[in-house]
């Protein structure tokens, strides 16, 4: 990273810019190879008018990538059909290679999954057409589950997914074939640690009917030389890997590849990760700290916790983006200020998008 506008992270110190205000939760965010940034808005508490945008330079947002792919709604879901349109679009990656990947669970409120609905669809930017659309079966994505995030191996020929449904998972997708293998199914490294509470301005975050914070494999990130898969639970403590090799042979195959995952110690309550380009060090969304931390991977699995920025305005970091000129973005999704905790919050809540900036 040269551009003298982002952040040396061994500096271990930055400060936020807000880049944009969205007048609903929004959860994902990505940056082309060109610039373009699109973020999405799941339908969690309101039936959102808009699923996937690009945020254009005035800070406004156009649907993404037309106005007909967002047209869904709940309100209107016998009308429509959940396998061209979006329906609750959880994350959006732009895979540096002239695309746009879409992960839709199509679980609205993280609810029961639309029939037909789990996708992972490609958009060519140069064209801005729907180029591709990866079904997913109930095998691969049966009620209860989640599909939450999403990396692409080097070469661009997998995708690994993580589930942050009510049985934790990984999806392993042949791009080409669309072939999927759900691996890790129930194993502890996928799944809510028993025990644990999360927590939010101190206080234990708790739903009206008691329920609490409940996300399993949630954040995800792959290592520059795309040899290890990293992830970790929300409802949880600890980071996690495994080769990609094993997912790629073992996990296709449908073998048992528990017996692959390394515990990569203890990084404590964290959403979206990030290896930023050029470097092993692993940027982390620690919720309960309203913070962004780092960790240096090359320091193994007793590597200390750093924090680079907290700030109250950091309201549930989320999800992280680099763009092509190393600057780093994230989301703040105000999770813990939702209509799933605070009961009298309005369906539409105000959101953000953030850049570091060297401090």
């Amino acid at each position: 990273m040269t551009d003298k506008n982002t952040v040396d992270f061994q500096e271990g110190r930055c400060s936020i810019e807000c880049v944009a205000q969205f007048e609903h939760q929004v959860t994902g965010v990505t940056v082309s190879e060109d610039n373009r940034i699109f973020v999405n808005f799941p339908r969690w508490t309101e039936d959102t008018a808009v699923s996937v945008a690009e945020l254009l330079a005035d800070g406004s947002v156009k649907p993404y990538p037309d106005e007909e792919w967002n047209a869904w709604r709940n309100a209107r879901k016998d009308e429509l059909t959940p396998d061209d349109h979006w329906v609750c679009v959880q994350s959006v990656v732009a895979d540096g290679r002239g695309s746009l990947w879409v992960l839709d669970p199509a679980a609205p409120a993280q609810s029961h999954v639309v029939d037909g609905g789990p996708k992972l669809v490609r958009i060519d930017l140069a064209t801005n057409k729907v180029k591709q659309t990866i079904a997913f079966d109930e095998e691969a994505a049966p009620q209860g589950s989640y599909l939450n995030d999403v990396r692409f191996s080097l070469e661009g020929d997998y995708a690994y997914i993580t589930d942050s449904g009510v049985k934790g998972a990984l999806l392993v997708v042949e791009v080409a074939s669309g072939k999927a293998a759900r691996v890790l199914d129930g194993d502890e490294s996928t799944q809510m640690k028993k025990g644990l509470d999360v927590k939010a301005d101190g206080k234990v975050l708790r739903r009206p009917d008691g329920r609490g914070v409940e996300f399993s494999a949630d954040g995800i990130e792959l290592s520059n030389d795309g040899q290890y898969l990293y992830w970790q639970a929300i409802k949880g403590d600890t980071l996690y890997r495994i080769k990609t090799d094993a997912l790629r042979g073992a996990g296709m195959r449908g073998e048992d590849v528990s017996g692959e995952v390394e515990n990569y110690g203890t990084n404590g309550v964290n959403d979206g990760l990030l290896i930023p380009r050029g470097t092993n060090r692993m940027l982390l969304t620690s919720v309960e700290e309203n913070a962004v931390r780092m960790r240096d991977l090359d320091k193994g699995p007793q590597a200390p916790i750093q924090t680079l920025v907290q700030d109250e305005r950091l309201r549930w970091p989320d999800t992280f983006s680099q763009g092509p000129d190393g600057t780093v973005y994230v989301t703040t999704s105000h999770i813990q200020d939702s209509a799933f905790f605070k009961p009298d919050a309005p369906p539409a809540l105000p959101t953000q998008l953030w850049k570091l900036q060297p401090a």
